[in-house]
């Protein structure tokens, strides 16, 4: 159907935790922002999130590190989205300003999410 891709880079100042880690919510808040875009792509609109569903966080966000997050619409309804998200980090940061580019990207986070968007009229 339709696939959108943004890539972030995770800023020290949102790790909250030991050896830099980042929190889960940090990864749903970028799936908000790449559903966005697919709302507008789609339907012209923003649209709202309704829900998660199976949300998996398979791996740990560590800051420094950049994500590819991307969203694909696996099932549109007459107001609603089906959309499946992964985030996966695809550099790793190495303390300071240091980075790797991952050989292999690691998967963080996997979602499922409806969003809702206004009725055509």
């Amino acid at each position: 159907m339709i696939t959108v891709t943004h890539r972030r880079y995770v800023p020290y100042a949102h790790a909250h935790y030991a050896g830099n880690l980042v929190d889960g919510a940090y990864s749903l808040g970028l799936f908000g922002d790449v559903a966005t875009e697919v709302c507008i792509r789609l339907d012209g609109d923003e649209g709202l999130f309704a829900s998660y569903s199976d949300v998996q966080f398979t791996a740990p966000v560590q800051a420094g590190d950049v994500l590819e997050v991307t969203a694909t619409v696996t099932r549109m309804g007459t107001r609603s989205r089906t959309i499946e998200f992964r985030s996966v980090v695809v550099c790793r940061g190495t303390g300071g300003s240091a980075a790797a580019v991952l050989a292999e990207p690691i998967v963080a986070v996997t979602a499922t999410g409806t969003v809702v968007v206004p009725a055509k009229g």
